[in-house]
Order: C-alpha cells, then structure tokens, then sequence
C-alpha cells in the first residue's frame, strides 16, 4: 500500500474504523427497526439495514483484495466499535424505558450519528481514490462507486425523518415522510432544497 500520494498508515486506520463503522451500523439499524413506530420509517430501516450488511460485505472484500486482516484492531477502531455499541444501548434503554414515540425519535437520532460517521468514512475513502494511483486507487474506486450513493441516502433521508419527529413530538404540523425521502434526495444541496419545500407539504 506504499505510495507518495498517501499516508499509508492513515489509509489503513480509516478501512479499519470504515469496517468497524458498518458493523456497529448492522447493529443500531437492527435495534432501531425495534423502536420505529411510523410504518414507513421501519421500511426504511428494514432496507438500510439490508444495504448496511452489504457495504460491510464491500468492505470485507476490499481488505481481502489488499491484503489486510479484517479483525486487526487500533486505538480509533475500539472508539468506533464503543460508540456504535453506546448508541446501540441508547436505542435498548430508550424502547425499555421511553414512551414508543421518544424511544422511536431515540432511535432515529442514534442513526442519524452513526450514518454521519459513515458518509464521512465514504467520503474519506473517495478522496483515497482520487490521490492514488496504484491497485488501492482501483479497489478503493470500485467501492466507492457501489456504496456512495446509499450513505448519502441513509443521512440526508435519516436527518429528514429525526428533523420531523422532532417537530411532531413538540406539538407542530410535521411532513411524514419528510420532504428528502418524499423528493428522494441524494446530495446535500438537494436535502436543503427538499427541507425548504416543507412548508408546502403540510
């Protein structure tokens, strides 16, 4: 994985945090299908859950491609496996203790951080992409090209939906679905757009 155009070492720890990100993320859609309430955001779950174990699968096979153990551990990898296990309890005390409407909005929170870990992982491993310019830029591209378009998905849909739970929770009018699942956004100046737009969905 040597190269001028990358700091190997950097590379390294951000597949591993990456992978480990996925896998907690497996883990907190699975425990957030439990807590949705509103029919249309547990379907949505449901089908990042599913696309979630398949960019866990991309992952597992780009480290078979370069070479790398997929069980290697380092200090950024452990904060990622203990976040995503913290969110994952947050989700559990909140379905055992919270009314199903909190504990749902609980849970979309939770996501909400984990995916925005994760389209940074992306968008990281975009940028690994684009500098080099050896076997790890062809791998890394063929990755990123399957996966990127879901986790820009998964945020802005997932910050839509907390956004309007949120705002049903405080008693004022929400868009459900949001404006960005409504609209299907897929960049973040689109989910700006789609979020201008609510007042004319009520």
């Amino acid at each position: 994985m040597a190269s001028k155009n990358y700091d190997s070492a950097g590379v390294k720890e951000l597949l591993l945090q990456a992978l480990e990100t996925e896998r907690g993320g497996i883990k907190i859609y699975t425990a957030a299908i439990k807590a949705a309430v509103n029919p249309d955001l547990r379907k949505e779950f449901e089908g990042y859950l599913r696309e979630t174990v398949h960019h866990e699968e991309v992952l597992t096979q780009v480290f078979a491609e370069l070479g790398m153990d997929t069980e290697e551990t380092s200090p950024g990898r452990q904060v990622c496996a203990h976040n995503g296990a913290a969110l994952v309890e947050a989700i559990e005390m909140a379905i055992a203790n919270a009314k199903p409407a909190a504990a749902e909005l609980v849970a979309c929170e939770c996501v909400v951080l984990a995916e925005t870990k994760d389209h940074s992982n992306w968008e990281l491993i975009g940028k690994v992409a684009e500098a080099a310019d050896d076997k790890l830029a062809t791998v890394l591209k063929a990755a990123y090209d399957e996966v990127e378009d879901d986790e820009d998905h998964h945020l802005y849909h997932t910050r839509g939906w907390c956004r309007e739970l949120w705002i049903q929770s405080l008693g004022l009018p929400a868009v459900l679905p949001p404006p960005e699942e409504v609209k299907q956004v897929e960049t973040a100046i689109g989910a700006a757009r789609a979020e201008q737009t609510r007042e004319d969905m009520l």
